[in-house]
């Protein structure tokens, strides 16, 4: 219950509720005092040459007021929920009032129409009526489009953002404690792999062309796997690998020492995500790199793209170490 209060004007939604209804009964009961003047059958459709199709008065009326509520209440719960735009919520108000007021009308007319005759036959939809109802429905209904406060409420959202805000006031450092970057092999590594797939794959189409796919998603696979994410924050060290694949995930009072190291890629097994004993790697290239001693004795290498970020990504979990360590654990993610 709470979550639906968070997310709709409890307002809009009781108007949009109420005005069809209330509108309804108003139709109901206005059509009730004219009973008496009314012929039967109602003339419900015509044609050039009078009316053709009928109803009760029972019929006309009970599925008259359906149609106020059912059409009110499709356009107007538009612009109950806090989610969509204040511009557009204002607009759906509008017209839900005007269609509403329009639907109402129609009725009106076909109903004045027909007093004070005795064979419904006669009868044509009153104009005055439609027109005059009909300019009435829409000049409120714009009227309603401004008058409407659209107010954005204080959401869930708005919480977190503001909680986010009060924290980086009180903690200047925490922005610089925050690096997210991306790293990638050589761009000739990927021209390399290119040559070794590609052009045997073509070989291939008119002979075995299953081959020729197998061999072409393999090559993309491999070339996915040679990018990786890397994030770092107050609760450690991240690593995707092909972006979204979670390989490494350090708490920061699990980091010991973090280093910028130059690293050859095979002295880790090769690129890509390596596991060995007590060391595990996701190098996308030799070069530079961040090498980070664990607590538990483990050791881990990160690709740290230039000699500048691998420094800094280094110098930022060193100290979300030192300060997980003076609070006496990793703070929530």
């Amino acid at each position: 219950m709470g979550k639906i209060r968070d997310s709709v004007d409890a307002r809009a939604l009781r108007f949009a509720v109420g005005f069809p209804l209330m509108l309804a009964v108003a139709f109901v009961v206005c059509a009730l005092l004219i009973r008496v003047d009314l012929p039967e059958p109602l003339a419900v459709r015509w044609t050039g040459a009078g009316a053709a199709d009928f109803a009760p008065f029972g019929a006309v009326v009970g599925v008259g007021a359906a149609m106020i509520v059912l059409v009110g209440w499709a356009v107007l719960l538009q612009a109950a929920p806090l989610s969509r735009p204040a511009l557009m919520r204002r607009f759906m108000m509008g017209a839900g009032l005007a269609v509403s007021l329009f639907v109402t009308t129609v009725l009106a007319a076909v109903l004045v129409g027909q007093l004070g005759l005795a064979d419904a036959r006669e009868s044509r939809v009153d104009v005055a009526v439609l027109a005059m109802g009909s300019g009435a429905a829409l000049g409120l209904g714009v009227v309603m489009g401004f008058v409407f406060k659209a107010d954005e409420r204080w959401s869930t959202e708005d919480e977190r953002a503001a909680q986010a805000a009060l924290e980086r006031e009180l903690d200047p450092e925490l922005a610089g404690d925050s690096v997210s970057l991306w790293v990638h092999a050589r761009s000739s590594v990927f021209v390399m792999l290119g040559i070794a797939t590609l052009f045997p794959a073509a070989l291939l189409t008119v002979a075995v062309p299953w081959l020729a796919a197998l061999l072409v998603a393999v090559a993309l696979l491999a070339a996915v796997f040679l990018f990786a994410r890397i994030r770092v924050d107050r609760s450690g060290l991240r690593v995707f690998a092909a972006g979204f694949v979670r390989v490494m995930d350090v708490p920061a009072a699990a980091i010991d020492s973090a280093t910028p190291k130059e690293v050859k890629a095979a002295d880790y097994g090769g690129w890509g995500y390596r596991s060995h004993g007590a060391t595990t790697a996701m190098l996308v290239s030799s070069g530079p790199a961040v090498v980070v001693d664990r607590s538990d004795g483990r050791r881990l290498a990160v690709s740290g793209g230039s000699a500048t970020t691998a420094d800094n990504v280094a110098q930022v979990l060193s100290r979300v170490a030192a300060r997980a360590r003076r609070n006496g654990g990793a703070p929530a993610a």
